[in-house]
């Protein structure tokens, strides 16, 4: 009653007196809720009634608990599935509420429909983890980023993210890139990665000068191996008693340093030439006679190895053929014009060429004497290559070097006037081992155990020093764009086939002719 003597409604009716065994269990013992603080604890009669749980079912009739709402972020397909802590006997383990905060633009905003909403909050990761959190399994991100949309957010696989990560598969044997009918192989595809630090090197050289067995040195295989078991395989006895050669087209093989080496057939071949003699091979119309064919063949080949390599050999086994510097030059003219980056358009003779590229090229003079190795004839060596190579583009000069070798101690780099990259490779042990016991034959027991004099390093020490300066080379750019090693191969097809269909080398065929 009130001092007018009107009662109030609803002051002592079933909602207050709700309120009031509330307020007694949640207040300290001994507290009146009657007077003023009866205002703090009224709640609208609409917003009680309505009061949900986490399952939708409404507030069950006796003293009122209020409750957070939960909502679970797990998609359906994992909802049914047990949690794999859950103990297998005993009380069940309550699960720890798991809260979805959701974007407001993804489908809090009025007038969204819900279509648009459920496709904004697809499988992919949710706005708070891209931006706040750092995600917990980076391999999945991996995964994700590899396999794009076709990956799916209920079927991830660990091991194929695991797999991106892994070094790429080692090669045990050379395989084809053009083979003998001088047609494309695709089959290196599957062994290149799309990245950008590599070194192309290929080598050219006459028949017999071994060609293979210095690039099988040079890759993967050491000179106390069996020469059965080289990457690119050399010339067996029965093929020298023949007169014949190993190699067909160009061989590829790629390190795990990711250093790819080109291995090609001789060039100019006496055999190859017997072969389409005897065999009535049928020519391409654009050539009429034989020689001319192998000698085409063996431009096409240089020609392409001086566009897509960033370092071509080539191999003598004597100093020195003319012609062989006659067939380089030409090649160098017959080359693809290709750009090259602004950069290195600088060539071997300081003058600007501007749009060209070319290549680093390295006389190999294999199976060096040991006078070949006196001081004097070294620098005729490098003097005349210098002379033969004066007006070629090429870049012979200025990037290997014997003397920093520490080959000839006593010499200092003022000796030569003009060092180009001549590099002297002695005869293998086996092959010169009888030559070193002669020494002390005849003389004291005890000098005849020891080695005859060398006149230089041990085969496998000059093994060793060309290597480092091979891969020491400095690896330009092959075009006007940074090109990874799936790129190259694709560059390389295209210059291939525009080698083979190059007009210059029809006309050139045709003064042969």
């Amino acid at each position: 009653m009130s001092e007018s003597g009107h009662s109030q409604p609803g002051m002592y009716g079933q909602g207050r007196r709700r309120r009031r065994r509330r307020g007694e269990r949640d207040g300290p013992p001994g507290q009146n809720l009657s007077g003023p603080s009866r205002d703090r604890e009224y709640q609208p009669r609409e917003r009680r009634d309505k009061l949900l749980t986490y399952d939708g079912s409404e507030d069950p009739p006796g003293p009122l608990i209020q409750k957070t709402p939960i909502i679970l972020a797990k998609p359906p397909s994992e909802r049914a599935k047990p949690s794999q802590n859950a103990p297998v006997s005993g009380a069940p383990l309550l699960e720890k509420p798991i809260m979805l905060m959701k974007a407001r633009d993804d489908g809090g905003k009025p007038g969204t429909p819900p279509e648009a909403a459920a496709q904004s909050s697809g499988p992919g990761p949710s706005k708070v983890e891209r931006e706040g959190q750092r995600p917990t399994q980076p391999v999945y991100q991996i995964q994700n980023r590899g396999m794009g949309a076709s990956a799916s957010g209920n079927a991830v696989d660990p091991m194929v993210g695991q797999s991106k990560l892994l070094h790429p598969e080692k090669m045990k044997h050379s395989i084809k890139l053009v083979d003998d009918q001088m047609n494309w192989c695709d089959s290196a595809m599957e062994y290149l990665r799309d990245q950008t630090d590599m070194l192309v090197v290929g080598v050219i050289g006459l028949q017999g000068t071994g060609k293979s067995t210095i690039m099988s040195l040079l890759s993967a295989n050491t000179p106390e191996e069996d020469q059965r078991s080289y990457v690119f395989r050399p010339q067996s006895q029965e093929i020298k008693e023949r007169g014949g050669n190993q190699s067909t087209g160009i061989d590829f093989f790629i390190t795990q340093e990711r250093v790819i080496f080109l291995d090609t057939q001789p060039i100019l071949s006496p055999f190859i030439l017997d072969h389409v003699i005897n065999n009535d091979r049928k020519l391409p119309p654009e050539y009429n006679l034989p020689h001319t064919y192998v000698e085409m063949q063996s431009l096409q080949i240089a020609a392409f190895l001086f566009t897509v390599c960033h370092v071509v050999i080539v191999v003598q086994d004597w100093f020195t053929d003319i012609n062989l510097y006659r067939f380089l030059q030409t090649a160098e003219m017959l080359k693809p014009s290709t750009p090259s980056a602004s950069h290195d358009s600088t060539g071997s003779s300081g003058s600007d060429d501007g749009a060209e590229y070319y290549p680093h090229i390295v006389f190999l003079q294999n199976k060096s004497r040991r006078e070949d190795f006196c001081p004097r004839n070294v620098k005729n060596m490098h003097t005349v290559v210098d002379k033969l190579m004066a007006y070629s583009h090429l870049k012979y000069k200025g990037t290997l070097s014997m003397l920093d070798c520490n080959i000839f101690p006593g010499l200092e780099q003022e000796y030569l006037d003009t060092e180009v990259n001549v590099f002297l490779l002695p005869a293998q042990e086996n092959d010169g081992e009888d030559n070193l016991n002669k020494t002390g034959a005849g003389t004291y027991p005890l000098f005849s155990l020891l080695p005859g004099y060398r006149g230089h390093p041990t085969f496998s020490t000059m093994v060793s020093k060309l290597r480092s300066q091979i891969l020491a080379m400095p690896r330009c750019q092959l075009s006007h764009t940074i090109l990874t090693e799936k790129n190259w191969f694709h560059y390389a097809a295209r210059i291939w086939d525009g080698v083979k269909k190059s007009s210059a080398l029809s006309e050139y065929s045709r003064l042969l002719c």
